[in-house]
């Protein structure tokens, strides 16, 4: 996962919006260090690395992400559970984070019992304060029963910033105000409250940003972006280092264009399927029970002078680390390939299952790979080694057709 991100710019169709270099699968909570202004990484339960200098961080935070308190469907019927875990791994850290920030969705329906229980788990938490922002679950509503616990001091919707020992902390509020068929929503009031809040910051500051729904477009088709959040990273272009937090997508991502890094966290209450892979966004509810913490974990992230890229190393609630993750799978059902489309990094495995009645057999177009003729149950795997687009086929029934991105 330390592998830097940037935009495709060779316009080869892999990633139809050319943005996405890679994704991981796990990362409900994030443990941030800052060391001269620049954000790096290391697993969790190790000491907080040196900087350059050999000195370690100035110090860590904790992302936490949608919590959705209140749920109790498949593929996790005990959401407390799995928050109560994520605070105790935090709590297990050698070093106390200063602070957590909660990205949003901390509720399920907004209702105050479900903040109740929030409020209790985080009570526990071994840190010097909590600071939050709305996710669109959290407002169902209106804004008055979260603001009232989590807002004070806040700006407008909610909205605020902080500093922290020389870093620039920005809320932003983009859940609230949405338009019919559009994305997350800032508004004009929000802009022109940050343009003025960095007018006076040197252009040396570090700027971290959170805020639930991810500022730049992850994959609009699924509302997962924000309509006018290249408008308030612009505000922000001038700073040597910028960082965006997000939540909302139950999933980690990365993207870096020149000194702006996002990086978007996994829920700790159920994960969402990757862009594109299933009809839309939502619990994936076929999670065996014995892998839904493998999906939940943490990423350990310092700030190291002289480095501009997020770079991100993630460790599972189930112990492992992010390459152990369960491999892509391609279901053959109803003559259909399902996903049409499925994301790989190199390394991985991409496994087809043949549900239907008939056999199959996948080939490449380029003859990359050939399955044997799979009859019903039957699998077959291939691992990619190299990134690119991989084409493939039924050669006993050619209008069946499907893809895979290696990024």
């Amino acid at each position: 996962m330390k592998k830097r991100i940037s935009d495709d710019h060779n316009r080869d169709g892999i990633d139809r919006r050319g943005f996405l270099e890679c994704m991981a699968w796990v990362g409900t909570g994030i443990v941030y260090g800052f060391s001269g202004g620049i954000l790096r990484s290391q697993v969790i339960g190790q000491a907080t690395q040196p900087n350059a200098a050999g000195q370690p961080a100035d110090f860590t935070f904790v992302q936490i992400s949608d919590s959705h308190i209140g749920f109790n469907r498949e593929p996790n019927k005990d959401v407390t559970a799995t928050f109560q875990e994520a605070v105790a791994r935090i709590n297990a850290m050698p070093q106390p984070p200063d602070f957590i920030i909660h990205t949003g969705d901390l509720s399920h329906l907004s209702k105050p019992a479900e903040f109740d229980t929030v409020d209790q788990v985080l009570k526990g938490a071994k840190t010097g304060e909590i600071f939050y922002v709305p996710g669109e679950h959290d407002v169902l509503t209106d804004t008055k029963d979260f603001l009232d616990r989590y807002g004070k001091n806040t700006k407008g919707d909610g909205w605020y910033s902080f500093d922290h020992k020389g870093v620039h902390f920005i809320g932003l509020v983009n859940v609230l105000n949405l338009k019919a068929g559009g994305l997350g929503l800032l508004g004009a009031e929000q802009l022109e409250w940050l343009k003025k809040d960095v007018a006076d910051l040197p252009a040396s500051t570090p700027i971290a940003v959170f805020a639930h729904i991810p500022l730049w477009a992850v994959y609009p088709d699924w509302g997962w972006g924000t309509d006018d959040g290249a408008q308030a990273i612009s505000l922000l272009k001038r700073f040597g280092s910028v960082s965006v937090l997000n939540g909302h997508i139950h999933q980690i991502m990365q993207k870096v264009e020149g000194n702006v890094s996002f990086h978007t966290a996994l829920a700790t209450a159920f994960p969402q399927p990757r862009p594109g892979t299933a009809s839309g966004p939502g619990p994936m509810k076929n999670v065996p029970p014995d892998k839904l913490r493998s999906m939940l974990g943490y990423t350990t992230v310092n700030y190291v002078q002289g480095k501009h890229e997020l770079a991100v190393i993630d460790s599972t609630l189930a112990g492992t680390p992010a390459d152990k993750m369960s491999d892509p799978e391609v279901k053959i059902d109803n003559f259909t390939f399902t996903p049409k489309v499925v994301t790989a990094h190199p390394g991985e495995t991409v496994t087809w299952i043949n549900k239907d009645d008939v056999p199959h057999k996948v080939v490449s177009v380029d003859k990359k790979f050939s399955s044997p003729a799979l009859d019903t149950d039957q699998k077959y795997s291939f691992t990619f080694k190299d990134a690119g687009k991989y084409d493939y086929f039924c050669s006993i029934h050619p209008r069946m057709t499907g893809t895979v991105v290696v990024k």
